[in-house]
């Protein structure tokens, strides 16, 4: 079973992934954030290098994906190839940090790549206004994160929201997290596992 999450950037993904796979002993595989080579340098300057970021992170979930079929195990994924593809690179090439020709090449690759792969059995969209998402990356403290504008996680938020909307591939299951507290308040997490087993259940 391949269950994944999605969301903006501090929504939580990461975080809930690491409960759920603890609590339903499920496998973990998270976004790579800490050995990415250009995740500094694309906060520092986007436009040089938003494409070079959207590749390395289409082929890096590209190949999770592939492992997670391979594998057998259920799996719980942090983040998935499909917000890259409809969220992150359409909204860089939007604000002019992408040009078109960067961005053609890079949606022709994901539309070969994705006839590859199946979307995850389920997803989790973690839903958050961008005041708590401002709130949770400031938390969190990373210092490339501190350039990140109001504009750009507001553009984000919007194509989300529009993604989810359309969203058909497989079973879906939305988590308004604002008033969430998954660390320190066990049962705002009952509530998540007890939405979570019902869909599961559904699966089968």
């Amino acid at each position: 079973m391949h269950i994944a999450i999605a969301g903006n950037i501090g929504a939580g993904k990461t975080t809930l992934t690491r409960l759920l796979s603890k609590h339903f002993k499920w496998e973990a595989h998270y976004e790579d954030v800490e050995t990415n080579p250009y995740l500094h340098s694309f906060y520092e300057d986007m436009q040089r290098w938003s494409f070079n970021l959207q590749i390395y992170f289409l082929n890096s979930r590209f190949r999770q994906v592939v492992e997670i079929r391979k594998g057998g195990k259920s799996v719980i994924q942090d983040r998935t190839i499909y917000e890259d593809a409809y969220i992150f690179a359409p909204n860089l090439h939007e604000m002019g940090l992408m040009p078109t020709r960067d961005f053609d090449n890079y949606a022709t690759l994901f539309e070969l790549m994705s006839s590859f792969i199946s979307p995850p059995d389920l997803l989790i969209y973690l839903r958050s206004t961008v005041p708590n998402l401002v709130k949770q990356i400031q938390m969190r403290g990373r210092d490339y994160e501190n350039s990140i504008r109001l504009d750009y996680l507001r553009s984000l938020n919007e194509r989300y929201d529009n993604w989810i909307n359309n969203y058909k591939a497989g079973k879906l299951l939305i988590v308004d997290v604002d008033d969430l507290d998954f660390i320190n308040n066990p049962e705002d997490l009952g509530i998540v596992i007890d939405k979570i087993n019902a869909e599961i259940n559904g699966l089968f």
